[in-house]
């Protein structure tokens, strides 16, 4: 495949010009071989998109994808450290979520918090009502 121009890659791969430009500030894809007005584009470009798109279709984040292609650990040997969200359920039940899963995955997960809660909540009801009849 011959060099492309940004505008090329951008109609050959479908991904807007300004993408292209975000991804590569990013460090998602490497610079182009020559910068300024006549910058190309090559092989690894091109792949590295439909890299990228495939990763998105997967319901990845940019984050995500970023620390897939860039690897999982740092240069000094520590993993990568990674931001959670804690959902108190209850005063013993604690759920931890990594807070850069995909925005789908998030909303799945509110829902089955919510729900959980629901059921031990009723669950907590009946133990209390069964308490008082008891007595």
């Amino acid at each position: 495949m011959t060099e492309l121009t940004l505008a090329e890659l951008a109609r050959q791969t479908g991904v807007p010009a300004r993408t292209i430009r975000f991804y590569i500030a990013r460090g998602l894809l490497p610079p182009p071989a020559r910068a300024g007005r006549g910058a190309c584009y090559g092989p690894e470009h091109r792949e590295g998109l439909a890299r990228i798109k495939r990763l998105q279709a997967r319901g990845l984040t940019l984050a995500e994808i970023a620390r897939r292609l860039g690897g999982e650990t740092r240069r000094d040997g520590l993993p990568v450290p990674s931001a959670w969200w804690c959902y108190p359920i209850e005063r013993d039940v604690v759920l931890w979520v990594r807070a850069d899963a995909a925005p789908w995955r998030l909303k799945q997960v509110r829902r089955a918090v919510l729900d959980l809660a629901a059921q031990l909540k009723t669950i907590q009801q009946e133990e209390d009502n069964d308490v008082d009849a008891s007595d």
